[in-house]
């Protein structure tokens, strides 16, 4: 070729390569082949052509072309690699692990080869060898010393210096999956982007399947997300190449457990302890988890195995305590008590040792050191919790506003019919978990958990609306077909919260009180139980109870009493604007008389009564609530009236409460007299 025709190639070339990063393939084929008619020996063009008949999937006509660029320029190393690309693509693993081979043998310091060559060792089943070679491909990428330097801009706490680092190297080599790694790491780390943080680690596990690292992390990425059945299948896969990571059948173990499959949690936490005993925090959630399962004697031995490895475990102490029917021994007590002596205990510990040693105390009946204990923990909880009683009184003032009467009878019949959910609400330690067992001891009605899906829906209506109007002011601008779509959108995420195939499932999340008006409108055949207890018994109840996240306005002894009337308030608009629509069930009057309330809540459900619904404590099910042991128990009165124990305390909610508690039945006023 005459030299003036070089920069005329090399233009015609840069033309092709630009038409493919673009995604015109069938352009750069005709620019390629434009060129080929007057130069056929151009290997650069015959190179780039092949890619443009892979991308189009003429995998015969690729090859040839590769074939025939090796015959006119043998000892490529390019040309051998993309010969072995396209036989892998065709199934031909065993002849393109020869090409990849020998590209590498040519050419040791390119990256590419390697990593082809791994992935198509895996197809054959070749893993251990797969996972040396990508080891090699990760030491010969270029870019290894930038993500290391990213790295160590975030380590030393300047995360956005690494950050914008790690974007830099995938702005240049966007398949380089350690930078991917690293990136959705820190995006974890900081619980910002985690959208992007799924797609990169999606991405960089497609790159590299077996690169174990990824699939684990991609495992708590969908953890973080919420979706959890897709967590367990990332740690699987993490399982299938290395079944002897503790790690991943751990993050297994949580995946389930997430998911509401107990008994395959179970399992798993059982293997990772196998594997590895030493991890604390991997003994305490198998506790929570055969908890939850009613196995309470094997729970308990996994949380004594945690405080075992580490004494100063104070959210064992309370996990313990918070099995409600267990008791401390003395010496239990004095271990607890000697943690809170010690210099350097955090914040967070302290405030659990705390609420462990007011259970313990209340056991022992002496009720002025439990008070002590329990009060103090509180403030040290709240002092670690975000809670704004303002913008609470705030957003349920504005939910009351927009379910006006004339806003429900506008949009009345436009949901989607289906009658399957029936919602229990209320607020927490009211007695909902009691009439949850109960429904789901009835042959057509499955128990789920307090399911995620409701909440999230409706902060979403309106979210990306560009004048801000978010919930519950959005739903003003809905149209005819969206109350339909919502009430099918609750439907299909709530699926993957049920097992068996009864018609009806309960969603036990008591803070759905505020939706009550627009499940009506998106759910019209949706069924609601409101739980009640004696206001004073319901507060004490919320401030003996440590959350694991959430209800923040509990840790307040005024703003507990505070979020209690906006309840109230909040649910007697519901009954104005939709009389019959929610059953009230008082706790104490379901304690004192048990089938006649049994009686009334499937009535209202629309369901036939079922001497099994009484027989409650029975029915076999994991629980994962505050009261999972107390509902496994025949019913009992023992709880009835507590708060005359605490009496001489809780002058705040006798005085903010009163109103409320005056028309209440005597049943439930007079408890515990």
């Amino acid at each position: 070729m005459e030299e003036s025709a070089v920069p005329e190639m090399a233009q015609s070339a840069t033309s092709a390569i630009k038409a493919m990063r673009e995604n015109r393939p069938a352009d750069a084929e005709a620019i390629c082949l434009d060129w080929l008619a007057t130069n056929p020996g151009s290997t650069d063009h015959l190179r780039i052509l092949s890619h443009a008949l892979m991308k189009q999937g003429r995998l015969d006509e690729a090859e040839e072309k590769v074939r025939f660029a090796l015959s006119l320029e043998p000892g490529f190393p390019q040309l051998e690699e993309d010969l072995g690309s396209v036989l892998a693509l065709r199934g031909q693993y065993a002849e393109a692990i020869t090409h990849f081979e020998e590209a590498i043998k040519q050419e040791p310091r390119l990256p590419k080869p390697y990593k082809k060559l791994a992935q198509a060792l895996i197809a054959v089943g070749r893993a251990k060898e797969a996972d040396d070679i990508f080891r090699l491909y990760l030491e010969r990428d270029p870019a290894k010393k930038v993500v290391a330097e990213a790295l160590i801009h975030i380590q030393d706490g300047h995360s956005e210096e690494g950050t914008d680092l790690l974007r830099k190297v995938l702005k240049a080599d966007p398949e380089n999956v350690d930078a991917m790694r690293y990136l959705a790491a820190a995006y974890l780390k900081s619980k910002m982007h985690l959208g992007d943080a799924e797609a990169l680690l999606r991405r960089a596990c497609q790159i590299a399947p077996h690169y174990v690292e990824v699939q684990m992390l991609l495992g708590s990425a969908l953890l973080d997300r919420q979706k959890f059945p897709e967590a367990a299948k990332a740690f699987n896969q993490a399982i299938k190449l290395r079944p002897k990571s503790d790690a991943a059948w751990a993050g297994l173990g949580q995946a389930f457990a997430r998911a509401d499959q107990m008994e395959e949690a179970a399992t798993a936490y059982t293997r990772a302890i196998e594997l590895n005993p030493n991890i604390p925090l991997v003994q305490m959630a198998q506790g929570h988890v055969l908890k939850t399962l009613g196995r309470q004697e094997e729970s308990l031995k996994a949380y004594r195995d945690a405080i075992a490895l580490k004494p100063n475990f104070g959210e064992v102490y309370w996990s313990m305590a918070n099995l409600k029917i267990f008791k401390f021994e003395d010496d239990e007590v004095s271990s607890m008590e000697a943690e809170l002596q010690k210099p350097n205990l955090g914040e967070s510990p302290d405030a659990h040792f705390r609420f462990a040693l007011g259970k313990a105390y209340e056991d022992k009946k002496d009720y002025d050191r439990a008070w002590h204990y329990y009060d103090t923990g509180n403030k040290k909880q709240r002092m670690l919790v975000q809670h704004d009683p303002m913008e609470v009184e705030m957003h349920q003032s504005r939910i009351v506003e927009v379910f006006s009467k004339e806003l429900i009878e506008k949009h009345s019949g436009n949901g989607f019919e289906a009658p399957d959910p029936i919602f229990i609400v209320g607020l927490p330690r009211s007695g909902s978990t009691l009439v949850e067992q109960i429904l789901a001891s009835h042959s057509m009605v499955e128990g789920t958990a307090e399911l995620p899906v409701l909440g999230k829906m409706a902060s979403g209506i309106g979210r990306y609306r560009p004048d801000g109007v978010q919930f519950p002011m959005s739903v003003r601008d809905l149209r005819k077909q969206d109350w339909k779509a919502y009430g099918k959108q609750y439907i299909e995420q709530s699926r993957p919260y049920r097992f068996t195939d009864a018609p009806f499932f309960t969603d036990k999340l008591p803070n759905n009180f505020s939706f009550v008006g627009l499940v009506h409108l998106i759910l019209p055949n949706a069924k609601f139980i409101n739980t009640r207890r004696h206001p004073i018994d319901c507060c004490l109840g919320n401030y003996k109870q440590l959350w694991g996240k959430g209800q923040n306005f509990t840790y307040d002894a005024y703003e507990l009493a505070d979020y209690y009337k906006q309840y109230h308030k909040v649910m007697t608009h519901w009954h104005d604007v939709l009389p019959g629509k929610v059953l009230d069930v008082h706790y104490e009057e379901t304690v004192t008389d048990l089938e006649g309330q049994v009686r009334r809540i499937l009535d209202h459900c629309g369901l036939p009564f079922e001497e099994q619904c009484v027989r409650y404590y029975e029915t076999d099910r994991a629980i994962k609530t505050a009261s999972s042991e107390q509902v496994r128990q025949p019913i009992y009165t023992g709880a009835l009236g507590r708060w005359r124990l605490y009496e001489k305390h809780l002058g705040t909610w006798i005085e903010e409460l009163g109103p409320i508690v005056d028309k209440l039945p005597d049943v439930v006023k007079n408890a515990g007299l």
